[in-house]
């Protein structure tokens, strides 16, 4: 057995995070670890690579225990992480930040050319196809996870933590990167897959371990259905695909329209370079792409929390630009941002206070500056049963809640007043299953009541499942749009940067 974790239970106050977990992977093994968000897969991982100590139980790798008093311990014991947030310094190299933790000396001097041959090594042995003298900057994101994985594999782990990997690849990286974990496989190497992706475990797993609320509730293998996988992350039956009735074409004018939108950056660079969309009354217009092409600035520019150079922005024949976010809102615009932390929520402040973020200086809710305490809880009663929040009082700082009910409490705010449009980025970024379903039906629910709807998701199969036409952002600029049943491979080459002409459906 290549690694073994028996008994192992963490716990943080009264939360016990993880609950005498067992788990065994073997070697040559894509082993997938699956749970809803909050399960305490992190935690676990985080065990087994140093960062934290359990309270109880044992590590055993190789037949033998094994004590990991840090990352250094574990990388020592042959055991290697790739996190979800890339840990590589843009303006080095790939063999400079291969080389960090791990530094060669020649003399006096750090020995370049013994960490370029050791990248080129594993880059061929596992046909990453890295070149040590590229600037990681200037590397896809694709290539920058090959990066992590070679900075791992130089280092002779034969354990790999692969956490959420595939989060911010487009279909064509997501395929490179399971051919090349296939391939890791053959060579004896255990991989321990993290994923909230169903399609994925059944892509590319051997087994499958089921972690709910801190404790492993079963295993599974590749064959099981999406549905009994889902069933088992949340204990419930799921409904996976998105139910709608075809959108309704009344040839009313667009509901909302954006003209020649222009945002530059701090550097003057254009970040959303002369967009144009229009969306229709009761449709989704779902916008695909890798993060980083132009979607946050894009959003954002439609609250107004960035001034274009030059553009309109109309929604229901008013033009929106230049007048402020707060304007924006008044006028029926409801926004779900990506960065729920840090543009949508007070971490410190209670459920009931989160839910009148936007809306407290409204009437219901306070007079000449005082607020109506009772009609604040009565309704945030409402809106927590409503919506499913799982939350111990609706006092409880909206910090301590899990990321699924922290995301419930955003769209139940915005989705409790009168919109004329919605516009929701990353909707169930960090999400479980659960209520990843349950925000999908709101969003169609808007949609259904003849509002506008513009998506903004890199989870490509959101975007398709919920979408009635996909614009495809690349550098900034709309390079097409696509009904939403375009293929995968079509949408996926568009993300690329492929040009539209040159892309056909297989």
């Amino acid at each position: 057995m290549a690694l073994e974790l028996r008994g192992i239970t963490k716990r943080f106050g009264s939360l016990v995070a993880n609950d005498a977990i067992d788990l065994e992977v073997r070697p040559g093994e894509i082993h997938c670890l699956l749970g809803e968000n909050g399960a305490g897969k992190s935690t676990l991982m985080n065990i087994l690579y140093g960062l934290y100590q359990p309270d109880e139980g044992e590590i055993r790798v190789g037949g033998r225990p094994l004590r990991l008093d840090g990352p250094r311990s574990a990388i020592n014991a042959g055991i290697g992480m790739v996190h979800q947030h890339f840990m590589l310094v843009p303006v080095f190299t790939v063999a400079e930040n291969v080389m960090l933790g791990d530094e060669q000396v020649k003399g006096p001097f750090l020995d370049h050319a013994s960490a370029r041959r050791h990248v080129r090594e594993v880059s061929e042995r596992y046909h990453l196809a890295v070149d040590p003298d590229a600037k990681v900057g200037d590397l896809s994101v694709g290539v920058q996870q090959r990066v992590e994985i070679v900075k791992a594999l130089t280092r002779d782990a034969k354990i790999l933590i692969l956490d959420e990997p595939t989060a911010v690849l487009t279909p064509q990286e997501t395929r490179e990167l399971f051919t090349v974990m296939r391939r890791l496989r053959e060579e004896g190497t255990a991989i321990v897959f993290i994923t909230h992706k169903l399609k994925e475990v059944k892509a590319v797993a051997d087994r499958i371990t089921v972690i709910r609320r801190g404790k492993v509730v079963g295993t599974a293998e590749p064959s099981a259905s999406e549905s009994e996988l889902a069933a088992l992350m949340v204990g419930r039956q799921v409904r996976l695909k998105v139910e709608k009735e075809p959108v309704r074409d009344t040839g009313a004018a667009p509901a909302f329209s954006i003209r020649d939108l222009t945002v530059r950056n701090l550097a003057g660079q254009a970040v959303v370079d002369g967009v144009s969309l229009d969306i229709g009354p009761g449709e989704v217009l779902g916008v695909a792409g890798v993060q980083g092409n132009g979607q946050t600035e894009l959003a954002q520019a439609v609250l107004g929390l960035v001034t274009p150079e030059r553009g309109s922005i109309t929604l229901d024949g008013v033009e929106l630009t230049g007048r402020s976010p707060r304007e924006r809102l008044r006028a029926g615009l409801g926004f779900v941002p990506e960065d729920r932390g840090h543009d949508g929520l007070v971490g410190t402040a209670s459920v009931a206070e989160n839910l009148i973020l936007d809306l407290y200086d409204r009437p219901e809710f306070g007079r000449r500056g005082t607020m109506d305490v009772k009609e604040v809880r009565r309704n945030a009663a409402y809106r927590v049963e409503e919506f499913d929040i799982r939350t111990t009082s609706i006092e409880q700082p909206v910090g301590e809640l899990s990321g699924g009910n922290q995301q419930k409490v955003v769209v139940a705010r915005e989705m409790s007043r009168p919109l004329n449009m919605l516009v929701i980025s990353q909707p169930t970024r960090g999400v479980d299953v659960g209520a990843m379903e349950f925000i999908h039906q709101r969003i169609i629910r808007e949609r259904d009541q003849g509002r506008p709807v513009l998506l903004v998701s890199t989870e490509l199969d959101e975007v398709m499942a919920l979408s009635d036409r996909v614009a495809v952002m690349y550098g900034g600029r709309i390079v097409a749009v696509v009904p939403a049943d375009t293929s995968t491979e079509k949408i996926g080459l568009l993300m690329a940067g492929a040009h539209p002409e040159d892309v056909v459906d297989e």
